[in-house]
């Protein structure tokens, strides 16, 4: 039986405006059906946007690729529809043990506390990721939302004009033309968008070479995170191991930087390493093995006009805490809702310029907790290996020697203090809720704060009351008033007796007053449709 990545999901179909001359303009086209053009391209079409995701391929991603998926991610892909069949089939864990040589260092629990939607990670191959988004997008296209993807429609050129973007596609049955207003290149790390643009990485490239292993068996492993620094089955490097859904395994060793790649990928080769992992009576079948030499890399600007980039195509880090894809999802999650407010004449073009603002610190972020994790797993010196082994030992006894033990710190979403958009606060309220910060999930009459808050500006009353609706400039602001309970107390309130948080349409906090304010919150609308950068 064929595997899911190997059958054509979105094959070629000749579209109208192969034969449209002039070429036909689109609000938005999508370059690349990974999981973050998808992600776009949905949360667009629910908010009406007219979108086309143009991919070279027709088939999901081979491999397993980006397997760990957080629970802020997992809450954004429940407002677009996916989240569900993802926790469904995914492999729940919040568990992660580490171990120095043939002893256990110590363990860890991610997410102690019940009182959220969505589990603090789940294990999910990216085949299955984008199986449920183009399923989600096909759905959405039937019932009638503006969005297409095409398959085998390779982007071959890009022209900038002031208002429009010309793009050159090939195709099986040959070449067209197509306008966009916007562009937003989600094509992966080896961007061919970025190249046509002359764009390029600011970083480090990191001397070694990880072997990954799709390992499909049927273990008694329990299903926590599992990682070895100098394991006797792999000496002087590390290992990782996750169980993923169908009892596939990954598998990722650290080979080393001067190896012969073509020899190591070779089955016998892999097959020898991984059984000596796992021990002479496992039996196993290889599913997909790739070796890879990772980055911790950004552009120093995600806008090029009316080029935007998000994704691996603006920045990429190792795969260590699973910041790609997470962070990804994020940056989708930031733009459509920018996008929709400059597409529907609601804000400036500028607005999208916090888009920039607010992802780049994001990737900033991530590439120096990624950099720090490398730096860690992989010693460039003997001093630093010798002050990583001394961490280890320490930590198998010592409390306070645990946090330095860096395996890769697991992804977290991004606060975007100080930045352009993040508004009034005030001082007597928790700072896990602070402006720039996501919201924060809670139980609420037996639903969740999350799903709650939904997918628009929305005011967010606690103790006190608000309008059912506020209108400033066209934008619609819901009102949600609930009453706190001790969770959303102290998460929420603090030493505050009411609060009135004001939220944007990806559910980061813009600002927060003790009571209703509304001149205060028009002015925090007004930032955003008149948007010149800080202080404004």
């Amino acid at each position: 039986m064929k595997k899911i990545f190997e059958e054509p999901l979105y094959p070629y179909l000749r579209s109208v405006d192969q034969d449209e001359n002039p070429p036909v303009q689109k609000p938005v086209i999508i370059i690349g059906a990974g999981p973050v053009g998808l992600t776009l391209a949905i949360d667009l079409a629910l908010k009406d946007i007219q979108v086309v995701v143009l991919d070279d391929n027709e088939k999901v991603s081979f491999g397993s690729r980006a397997i760990c998926f957080a629970k802020r991610p997992l809450e954004i892909l429940d407002r677009l529809g996916v989240g569900e069949q993802c926790i469904e089939k995914g492999v729940t864990w919040s568990k992660g043990k580490v171990f120095f040589d043939e002893r256990q260092v110590y363990d860890f629990d991610l997410l102690p506390d019940p009182d959220h939607k969505r589990p603090a990670f789940i294990n999910l191959q990216q085949y299955y990721l984008e199986t449920f988004l183009v399923q989600r997008l096909e759905k959405l296209k039937a019932d009638g939302k503006p969005v297409e993807i095409r398959g085998k429609n390779k982007v071959t050129s890009i022209d900038q004009k002031d208002e429009f973007v010309i793009l050159q596609i090939d195709t099986p049955e040959g070449a067209y033309a197509m306008q966009a207003q916007w562009v937003v290149a989600c094509d992966g790390a080896a961007s061919s968008v970025r190249s046509m643009l002359a764009l390029e990485f600011q970083g480090r490239v990191f001397e070694d070479n990880f072997l990954i292993a799709d390992v499909v068996m049927d273990a008694k492993f329990p299903t926590e995170r599992w990682f070895w620094f100098d394991p006797p089955f792999n000496r002087g490097q590390s290992a990782l191991l996750h169980k993923q859904p169908d009892n596939v395994w990954r598998i990722d060793l650290q080979l080393g930087w001067d190896i012969d790649k073509e020899a190591e990928l070779k089955p016998e080769k892999v097959k020898a390493r991984v059984q000596k992992m796992l021990g002479d009576d496992v039996k196993f079948d290889l599913e997909w093995v790739s070796i890879y030499t990772f980055q911790c890399r950004a552009m120093e600007n995600f806008r090029h006009n009316r080029v935007i980039f998000a994704g691996d195509s603006a920045h990429q880090v190792s795969p260590f805490g699973a910041r790609g894809a997470n962070s990804g999802i994020a940056d989708a999650d930031n733009l459509a809702w920018k996008l929709k407010l400059v597409l529907d004449q609601l804000a400036p073009e500028e607005l999208l310029d916090s888009y920039v603002e607010e992802r780049v610190l994001a990737a900033r972020e991530n590439i120096l907790n990624s950099t720090r994790s490398t730096d860690f797993i992989t010693p460039k010196s003997k001093m630093s290996g010798i002050f990583r082994n001394a961490v280890l030992e320490l930590a198998e006894q010592s409390e306070f020697a645990r946090p330095l033990v860096n395996s890769g710190r697991l992804s977290v979403p991004s606060v975007y203090d100080k930045c352009s958009l993040t508004g009034k606060d005030h001082p007597d309220m928790p700072a896990i809720t602070r402006p720039g910060a996501p919201a924060i999930d809670a139980p609420v009459d037996k639903k969740w704060l999350i799903d709650l808050v939904g997918n628009d500006f929305q005011l967010l009353a606690i103790n006190t009351k608000v309008p059912d609706m506020l209108q400033v400039n066209e934008i619609c602001i819901k009102s949600l008033i609930i009453e706190a309970t001790d969770i959303v107390r102290q998460r929420y309130l603090g030493n505050a007796k009411s609060a009135v948080y004001l939220l944007r349409p990806d559910q980061h906090i813009m600002a927060r007053w003790l009571e209703f304010d509304e001149q205060a919150v028009i002015q925090e609308i007004k930032r955003i449709t008149r948007y010149s950068g800080r202080g404004n």
